[in-house]
C-alpha cells in the first residue's frame, strides 16, 4: 500500500516551494491551477505535458485524468499542488444546477482520489496539497467548497501524516505536531521537532525510513 501524505496551508506558505529538491526523475506533479513553480523549474528538470509530448507536470483539475495517472505514474512520489482548486473548478462548471447532487458528487471525487491515493503499489509515496480553512471556532482544516461537502467527509482522517505549511521567524516550515486547533498529525517517532524545514524531499526520506523499517 502506498503511502499518502496531507500538506496544507494558507497561500504563500511554501506548499509549492516545498518541491524545489524532490528529484524530478522520480517525481510526477498534478498542478489544479496552471502556474510557474516558485523556482527554476526546467533548469531542475521539470517538463510540463503538452498534447502527446512527455514531462513530469501534468496541468489539470479533472478527477478522473488524475486517478487515471495515478495508477499508471512509473513515478515513485506523486504529487497534486492546490487540490482545492478541483472541488472549485467542479463547482463552477456546475453552478446552474440546482439541489445537493452536486455537492454529493463533490464529496465523492475527493472520496475516490483520497482513497486511490493510499492504495497504490507499496513503493508510492503521494502528496496532496491544499489551503485551509478556519471555522468559527478557530479550528483549522482542508479547505472545501461549503458545509455540504464538509459534512460529508473529513478528508483529514484519510492520512496518516498530516502537515502544515507555515512561516514562522520569517523561516518557511512544516508544523509536525496539532496546535491544539489544526488537524496535524504524525506517526509517534517520525520526527523529533514540532517544526521541520520545508523540504519535501526531507519529508519524503523520513517517510520512507520510517514505513520501511
Amino acid at each position: 500500500m502506498s503511502i499518502a501524505t496531507l500538506i496544507l496551508g494558507d497561500s504563500g506558505r511554501g506548499k509549492s516551494r516545498s518541491l524545489l529538491n524532490l528529484d524530478p526523475a522520480k517525481t510526477f506533479l498534478v498542478q489544479c491551477i496552471a502556474k510557474p513553480l516558485p523556482f527554476k523549474a526546467a533548469s531542475k528538470g521539470w517538463v510540463i505535458r503538452n498534447g502527446k509530448s512527455k514531462g513530469n507536470i501534468l496541468q489539470t483539475s479533472d478527477p478522473e485524468t488524475i486517478m487515471n495517472f495515478m495508477r499508471k505514474s512509473p513515478y515513485e512520489v506523486f504529487v497534486i499542488d492546490d487540490f482545492q482548486q478541483l472541488l472549485v473548478n467542479q463547482l463552477m462548471a456546475r453552478s446552474s444546477e440546482k439541489g445537493y447532487d452536486k455537492f454529493t458528487d463533490l464529496a465523492k471525487s475527493v472520496w475516490n482520489i483520497f482513497n486511490l491515493a493510499g492504495t497504490l503499489d507499496v513503493n508510492k509515496r503521494v502528496y496532496i496539497m491544499a489551503h485551509t480553512q478556519t471555522d468559527e471556532f478557530g479550528n483549522v482544516r482542508m479547505k472545501t467548497v461549503g458545509k455540504m461537502v464538509d459534512q460529508t467527509l473529513v478528508p483529514e482522517s484519510f492520512f496518516t501524516v498530516v502537515l502544515r505549511a507555515l512561516i514562522v521567524n520569517d523561516q518557511y516550515i512544516f508544523s509536525t505536531k496539532s496546535n491544539g486547533l489544526d488537524c496535524v498529525k504524525t506517526p509517534e517517532g517520525m520526527f523529533d521537532q514540532e517544526h521541520i524545514e520545508n523540504d519535501l524531499s526531507i519529508v519524503d526520506a523520513a517517510i520512507s525510513t520510517y514505513f520501511s523499517a
